[in-house]
């Protein structure tokens, strides 16, 4: 079974939109562990994706890139986070920040199954095999793209976040000016080709690990 490129676009939404979804979450999550209701009083700590998607970050964007070929990846709303409300702001910072690219670590492996799954099935000619296979390969890679990059530290991905929990005084406030332009950076470095130098080199590596423990082929 040979998969349009229709429906590989279709077979990439379902994963990359909850790799999104779950990351918001994850962050609301802890946040609200450590004594920040915010997302949770404003619905946010649900895994129906209309709660988060961004138009432009969760379908735009992440749709390009799917046409184009190369790194696909997308954010959604960010799920409200309070700092004052945490009870130790620097160490719970980080944690809170964490949570989201932990989240999708777990959902690469929760994908890795599937695609165990689905190659399974696909030894038997089974078109599902084909499906599930495409999707779980798919979602291992989404996840860990999304892990990776939100892990480089530059605001407001959540590495930034990490950095700012051990930074103080005057390095913390010139810290955080790049925040306003740090989306900016992110497309700049895309734009010349920089991000994928610094992104897959990990990103390959983790997904050969993966394919690997499961046992996946290439």
């Amino acid at each position: 079974m040979t998969l349009s490129t229709l429906q590989k676009i279709i077979l990439w939404v379902i994963p990359l939109v909850f790799a999104i979804t779950v990351h918001e979450v994850a962050h609301g999550w802890v946040a609200n562990k450590l004594g920040d209701p915010t997302a949770k009083m404003l619905g946010r700590l649900t895994l129906n994706p209309l709660k988060h998607i961004d138009l432009l970050g969760t379908i735009i964007i992440p749709g390009i890139f799917l046409l184009l070929g190369g790194i696909v990846f997308g954010y959604a709303k960010p799920v409200p986070v309070d700092w004052r409300n945490l009870r130790n702001i620097r160490h719970d910072m980080a944690l809170v920040a964490l949570a989201g690219p932990f989240a999708n670590l777990l959902m690469a492996i929760f994908w890795a199954i599937i695609a165990k799954i689905g190659s399974s099935i696909f030894q038997s000619s089974h078109h599902m095999g084909v499906i599930l296979y495409f999707m779980g390969t798919a979602g291992i890679s989404i996840n860990l793209v999304l892990l990776v990059l939100n892990l480089i530290p530059i605001p407001p991905l959540d590495g930034s976040r990490v950095v700012m929990s051990f930074l103080k005084g005057k390095a913390a406030l010139f810290y955080a000016k790049i925040e306003p332009y740090g989306f900016f950076i992110i497309l700049g470095l895309l734009a010349i080709g920089a991000l994928g130098h610094i992104l897959m080199p990990t990103v390959h590596y983790l997904m050969q690990m993966i394919m690997s423990i499961f046992s996946l082929p290439s």
